[in-house]
């Protein structure tokens, strides 16, 4: 196994003896968030174990995640369950279970996914990637919190739309179009060569967005991410170990929910993936 912090918080192994499709993990301290495990890696968990089905059809091209309930320190289970096959389509019923101190399991997350064999067919880009400041030419972010130990994990380097320098309750910019934006450079911390894993927990790198469109740092938690993966392994092995662009930006934030859009393009400009997320957040 991989030595990398993000292939150690990924180590599934199989337990189709006792369940059928079921895969048993650990929690890994170096992806911590204030409450439990960084969201992406989550994610990327369970997307892992359909990946590793000996069973799986093609590639990812659909994984959305709901969080039911907070991740816990030590070990987990992962349901990875092919409930349909096609020709060249796949779908996938996702758990992740733990059991608390007295023993009793409950569910953590919740998902679907689809792979499918691809094939070339006619294509086309209609959300070209934003001319930016290239990466070397772009500070990086300090980790702000000890408590979040995922933030050194990667490397981060905000164009626009870092957080805000004071919490202060106004608006990162007047134009509403621009005041929830963000764009930054993101690769791997030490860097790693990019796979549909790693991609899914980069598109839920972003700082919640009504901390950007308020500057006050209200309590928030992810409450569904979907990723929808527009290239194959081809394209990202042309990523390397390179940074990505991504880009997010918030759409609605009313009674408590908001969401947010997302894009992640290799540094030649391919559109790898796009992201939507909803996110509680509290008063």
């Amino acid at each position: 196994m991989s030595s990398h912090p993000f292939d150690t918080a990924l180590h599934l192994t199989p337990d189709f003896g006792a369940t059928p499709d079921q895969f048993l993990g650990l929690t890994s301290p170096a992806w911590w968030n204030m409450v439990g495990p960084f969201g992406g890696v989550s994610a990327a968990i369970v997307l892992n174990a359909v990946m590793m089905h000996p069973s799986r059809l093609g590639e990812p091209v659909a994984l959305t995640v709901n969080y039911a309930s907070g991740l816990i320190q030590g070990a987990f289970k992962v349901m990875a369950t092919p409930v349909r096959t096609n020709r060249s389509t796949q779908h996938w019923v996702l758990a992740l279970r733990q059991a608390d101190a007295s023993g009793v399991e409950f569910v953590v997350l919740t998902g679907t996914a689809i792979t499918a064999v691809r094939r070339e067919t006619w294509s086309a880009n209609d959300m070209p990637m934003p001319e930016v400041a290239p990466p070397d030419s772009v500070a990086r972010i300090t980790p702000f919190s000890k408590a979040a130990a995922w933030l050194q994990r990667y490397d981060m380097r905000p164009v626009t739309g870092a957080l805000p320098s004071t919490w202060d309750g106004g608006a990162s910019s007047d134009d509403p179009q621009l005041a929830s934006l963000t764009q930054l450079w993101i690769r791997d911390e030490p860097p790693r060569a990019l796979d549909f894993a790693s991609l899914t927990a980069m598109a839920d790198v972003f700082f919640p967005r009504i901390w950007l469109r308020r500057s006050v740092r209200v309590p928030v938690g992810t409450v569904s991410l979907t990723v929808y993966f527009h290239s194959g392994v081809e394209q990202l092995a042309e990523s390397g170990t390179g940074y990505l662009l991504g880009q997010a930006r918030g759409q609605a934030f009313r009674n408590g929910f908001f969401d947010q859009a997302g894009q992640l393009w290799s540094t030649a400009g391919t559109l790898l993936a796009t992201t939507h997320q909803l996110v509680y957040y509290k008063e």
